[in-house]
Parts: structure tokens; sequence; C-alpha cells
């Protein structure tokens, strides 16, 4: 077994690794270069998704990944890396064991609506036929992203459909940061690639931190739960494959509070926490009285990598970039131009507030979360995202989704006109627009 770790600088020629059963190669890939790797021999997985044998697999700047084998594996890497070792300590059998059971209560949710199908029974859906709805917890860096990528891949690779739902607005897995989003995982998830965006549920939120914003997460998290809701009532599959979500690392003060709203608003029944003893028992102790609700206490992996907020900014941008130009640069964006007049621009919640003088004695003025404030187009919009909403009128824009998102590239004051980028060509499918402070400097 090759052990050791290659630091920033390390060779580029090809590297053989023979890992033995339930061991993991973890890899840091560095910022300016892609790094390739293959399987030679045996079998392996990324975050549950199956190496392909044989073949080539190019890895881009910035991933961080491990590759773990159940019965041995050989593996080549090719590329320049900032950090490769091969571990044998690992929490992958408490994982594995965690889907078991996951997929035994799948099993059952089907067997209950497949039987009452077979009755004709026309009743209300039952409890019953409701698969596991998991959150995932637990603070910064504690691996929640990757478990959450293992548990769908698992689930998918059993022929489930489940539900994944990415509530952290900070990195964003399903699409953009800023984000709280929901889709159907039909498949592996690819190791590169990420997750496919044929269907996703998205919600602009505009800001990478609910820090000033609490009230407003709350409203789309809320938003998001009832539509899933509604399509579970009228699809018996998706319902029996349940959900996995996964949650900001914010687990003290407001974000605790944030991480109980959102297992009561998608009533969750299996919460997993990673990482942190103290958040285990308080949600142990705060959710005793709910006796359908599973805490389950989990130990993080080690190859989890801390990302300070230099490296998460850059993470950011990777993501922002990549949906325009997507992962290879093999994507071409629109330029549109359009003017201040065919579109109307809103921000979302911290609106106006009303004067102290309309306002009972002793009360503060409060934002109204979920407030339109008109915007106004300004300079200050230069260089930042918005989406753009589903909706058909003003007062529909809190409970819409939106279609995508565009990048304000100049804004020409004296003619009243907005350039804008767009991932593709053609008129905007909504004049609403949502505005945050999700920035973004084209490089």
């Amino acid at each position: 077994m090759m052990m050791g770790v290659a630091g920033t600088g390390a060779s580029s020629t090809v590297r053989q690794f023979k890992l033995v059963k339930e061991s993991e190669l973890r890899v840091e890939v560095g910022a300016d270069s892609p790094i390739r790797i293959r399987l030679a021999s045996g079998t392996a997985e990324i975050f549950g998704t199956e190496l392909p044998p044989e073949n080539w697999v190019s890895f881009p700047p910035l991933h961080k990944f491990a590759i773990f084998t159940w019965n041995g594996a050989t593996l080549d890497v090719d590329g320049t890396t900032e950090v490769e070792y091969v571990a044998d300590e690992t929490p992958m059998i408490s994982y594995v064991n965690v889907h078991a059971i996951l997929d035994g209560r799948r099993a059952r949710a089907k067997e209950a609506y497949t039987t009452a199908s077979a009755d004709s029974v026309s009743l209300p859906v039952q409890k019953e036929s409701q698969g596991p709805r998991v959150i995932v917890v637990g603070p910064t860096d504690s691996g929640k992203s990757t478990l959450s990528r293992m548990l769908l891949s698992w689930a998918s690779k059993q022929g489930w459909k489940p539900t994944f739902v990415d509530l952290d607005i900070g990195q964003g897995s399903i699409t953009i940061p800023g984000c709280i989003a929901a889709t159907p995982i039909e498949m592996p998830i690819d190791p590169v690639e990420g997750i496919p965006l044929e269907m996703p549920i998205v919600y602009f939120f505009g800001h990478v931190s609910p820090s000033g914003h609490a009230d407003l997460y709350k409203v789309l998290v809320k938003e998001l739960a009832k539509t899933l809701e509604r399509q579970f009532t009228g699809n018996s599959e998706a319902r029996a494959a349940g959900m996995v979500i996964n949650t900001m690392g914010w687990v003290e003060g407001v974000g605790y509070e944030l991480l109980l709203h959102a297992i009561e608003a998608f009533n969750a029944d299996v919460v997993l926490v990673l990482g942190q003893e103290k958040l285990y028992s308080m949600l142990k102790d705060v959710l005793k009285t709910k006796g359908s609700v599973d805490v389950v206490k989990l130990h993080k992996s080690g190859g989890v990598v801390s990302r300070n907020p230099k490296f998460r900014q850059k993470a950011r941008n990777h993501r922002i970039r990549e949906y325009f130009y997507g992962l290879s640069n093999d994507l071409s964006p629109h330029s549109n131009v359009v003017s201040f007049n065919d579109v109307t621009i809103f921000r979302l919640g911290g609106g106006p507030q009303a004067p102290r003088s309309a306002l009972p004695v002793g009360a503060e003025p409060l934002a109204d979360p979920t407030r339109l404030a008109p915007a106004s187009v300004s300079l200050d919009m230069l260089h930042q995202i918005l989406g753009v909403s589903y909706a058909k009128e003003p007062d529909q824009v809190i409970s819409s989704n939106v279609a995508g998102f565009i990048y304000i590239t100049d804004i020409d004051m004296q003619r009243k006109k907005i350039t804008y980028l767009a991932p593709c060509p053609g008129e905007l499918p909504s004049r609403f627009l949502l505005v945050g402070m999700l920035t973004w400097f084209e490089s």
C-alpha cells in the first residue's frame, strides 16, 4: 500500500495506489490544474457512485473527494494534487448501515401504498406509505453534503428516486449558491458533473448566509416544503422514496432555530447528526416529545477538510461560473439588453420599515420578511446575480420558484438599458426579477 502525503508541487507523473478492502484514497485537487484518475482493477466508488473500470476520469481544480473500496482496488493518479493519501479508518460501515435501515423503510412504504392500491382503497395518503425523510445536520465542514450524496446515490442504485433537498445557501449543491432547491435523484450522482438539473425546484434567497434574513429564509423553506408535499401527494413512488435534506453549517443561535424549523417544515423523521456531541444532545432532548423522530449520531470522516472563507468564496465563484459556462467551459452564455421599463426588480424582505410615529408606543419597527420591495435599477446592481421568477403577478413572487439566473454585466443609466448574461438565448421567461446581495466578478 502506498502511504504518505504528496503536498503542493507533488510529481505530476502517474502514481499507483493499491487499496486494501474498506480503505480510501483521499485527494485534494489544486486550484490551477485538473487531474486524472483511473480504476485499474477491483471496484471503488466516490461518494456512493462507482468508478468505471479502466477509464480515465478527469477532476477539475478545487475538487476534494475520497475514493473508497469495499473489497480492494488499484488506482492510477495522473496530475499534480495538493494532497493525496490512503486512509483505512473511515465511518463508511456506519453510513452504509444507515442506508440499509432507510432502504427497509422505503420498502415498507412502497408495500403500504401497493397494498392500498390493490385493495382500491381511496383514502387520504397514509403515514405508512411515506418513505424516510432524512435531514443531515452538523457544524461547518463535518461532511454533510458528502453523506447526503452517498445516501442518495446508494438509494438510486437500488432503484429508488429519492428527492434531494439542499438548504445550504452558502455553497449550493443543486444550483448556484444563494438558493434553496430540491430535485429528484434518479441515478447515482456523477462525481465530477454533480447533480443533473432536469427538474429542479429552486427558490432564490439571494444571500449566502441567512444572517439578517432569517425570517425570509424560513418563508422560502416553508414554500419549498409545501411544494414537495403537493408533489408527493400525487406521486406514491416519490413519496415512498422519501427525501434527503442537506443543511447549513450554522448550528448555534439563529442557525439552530432554523434547523428546528426545517425539521418541522419537512416533517423529517430521521435526523443524522455529524461531528458534534452538543448538537446531538440538544436535538435529542428537544425532539424526544416527537416519538416518530429518530436522532442518530454519526462520526465525521477523517478526510473532511476545513475550508477557510477565501476557499469558500472561490468555490462559490466556480459554482456560478459553471452555471453560465459549464463544467468544462463547454457552454456559450448569451448577452442580452433589456430596458429598465421592461423588467420589474424586487428585493425580498427588509423593505422600508414603518416609521416609529405610526406604531404603538414602545413598539419597534419590523421589516416584513415577505414584503416585496421594488428595487430601482442602480449601478449597485452591476456584477450581481438576479433570479428570474416564474411569477405572473407581483403577489405571486414569494410563492414562486425561479426559472434561472442572469448576471448583470453593464448598466447604462442614460439610455436606461441593462446588459445581462443568460445561459440561453431568447427573451426572459418573466419580467419579474429578484435581487439580493449575490455578486460575481467574471474572470
